[in-house]
């Protein structure tokens, strides 16, 4: 019986190393392709874009993210605004009427139904070949979207292109914490560009050809992820999907660790309900590298967790009753001990070598990604708080998304 844990826990260690020196060998491979433009761009022609700012109860951002659109170094002209109150029931109605006096910017109103709903209500009234969301707690880089149209005027096969999403304004360790992860998930979705691997494409500042919703249909519930469901119906469509890694986009970020839950338990939530849709192009040469390795791997690294976290939550168990019955037999004795540990049976230098690596590369994607988005070099001392803090809670919300799966149980949006 330990000899099969042992060997579970290896494979687990050894795949998780597997992942990140794939990702560390695509980056060697493409690092020359990675290019930061620190200075204004200029395209050969400026096609005309449709943003829609979906909204529900954000009176406190909503207009900051309107701002930020009015700021975008692009014609004027050739962008149209549409912003949708989802049934908001604070004061974003009153807030978003002060924009409609302009001639680019139209305003809806409707019943909640959810944000895809949001969104595919601006569709209806989009006549523009291209079309992307800014969520109303986001704001977007002055530069962000000439430089995500560079990447159609380049390659007319390319029918989304991705941001790269950091954190805006973050004020305490919560959201500090957050701020190294969404670095690392910069390093992580230009690796996945790379490799045609993409499997989401965020709310903040996507944006699509027309023809993608036109050909394939509109946004659909997705388990409340609807930004994921439609990146995997490209996906399995053989639609190019690219990431953009120097238009940036800063989000607000859950600043309580209650928030964060939520908000992660619906992702994962989403993730696995998503694949459980879409299980048909797992490991189908066809669809490339988002069935062989993306999803693959993010259904390995669910299983990983959850096995890691009970195995640790059963030996604690069985330790605590272990000491319990000792008691109860002999009573309290602190002069004899029955633990005896050799370390002759561990392979203690192979272990930590594989633990060193993986932690290694781990913060070469937080590095990498940091110089992505901030164009700098360093570590900071958030990176040596990211790992207690996400080895705590983060296997939570990964075992509540696969109850709730199992119960068929939709997490909250909030």
């Amino acid at each position: 019986m330990i000899s099969i844990l042992n060997i579970t826990f290896y494979v687990l260690i050894f795949l998780s190393v597997y992942v990140q020196v794939f990702f560390f060998v695509t980056f060697l491979e493409n690092r020359k392709r990675i290019i930061v433009r620190n200075s204004k761009i200029k395209l050969r022609s400026y096609p005309s874009v449709t943003i829609a700012v979906s909204c529900f109860n954000e009176e406190a951002t909503v207009g900051k993210t309107i701002q930020s659109i009015f700021s975008l170094n692009y014609p004027k002209d050739k962008i149209e605004i549409l912003i949708v109150d989802d049934g908001s029931l604070d004061n974003t109605w009153n807030i978003i009427s002060k924009f409609a006096q302009y001639s680019n910017v139209k305003i809806f109103r409707k019943e909640n139904g959810g944000k895809y709903t949001a969104l595919n209500l601006a569709l209806e009234h989009t006549k523009t070949d291209f079309f992307g969301g800014l969520d109303a707690d986001s704001f977007a880089d002055p530069e962000s979207l000439v430089r995500i149209m560079s990447y159609f005027e380049k390659d007319s096969n390319i029918m989304a292109v991705v941001p790269s999403v950091t954190v805006y304004d973050f004020k305490n360790t919560i959201q500090n914490t957050q701020k190294v992860e969404y670095h690392m998930g910069v390093y992580l979705k230009k690796m996945l560009g790379f490799l045609g691997g993409i499997n989401v494409t965020p709310g903040p500042m996507t944006i699509f050809r027309k023809c993608v919703f036109d050909d394939l249909g509109p946004y659909k519930h997705g388990h409340n992820t609807e930004d994921m469901e439609i990146a995997f119906r490209m996906q399995k469509n053989l639609y190019k999907i690219e990431h953009c890694n120097d238009a940036y986009v800063y989000t607000t970020t859950p600043t309580t660790l209650g928030k964060l839950y939520r908000q992660r338990l619906r992702w994962i939530y989403g993730f696995i309900n998503n694949t459980l849709d879409y299980k048909s192009v797992i490991l189908r040469k066809k669809y490339g590298n988002f069935s062989i390795f993306t999803l693959p791997m993010g259904i390995i690294s669910i299983i990983s967790v959850t096995y890691l976290f009970c195995r640790i939550i059963y030996n604690l168990v069985s330790f605590i009753y272990s000491k319990i019955i000792v008691l109860k037999t002999v009573g309290f004795n602190f002069t004899n001990t029955n633990f005896n540990f050799d370390p002759f049976f561990l392979n203690i230098r192979f272990f930590i070598f594989l633990v060193v690596l993986v932690y290694f590369l781990v913060i070469f994607a937080m590095i990498s990604g940091r110089k992505m988005a901030e164009g700098k070099w360093r570590i900071s001392l958030s990176m040596v708080y990211f790992f207690p803090i996400f080895s705590i809670i983060a296997p939570l919300w990964i075992i509540s998304a696969v109850y709730s799966t199992l119960l068929r149980r939709l997490p909250a949006w909030r």
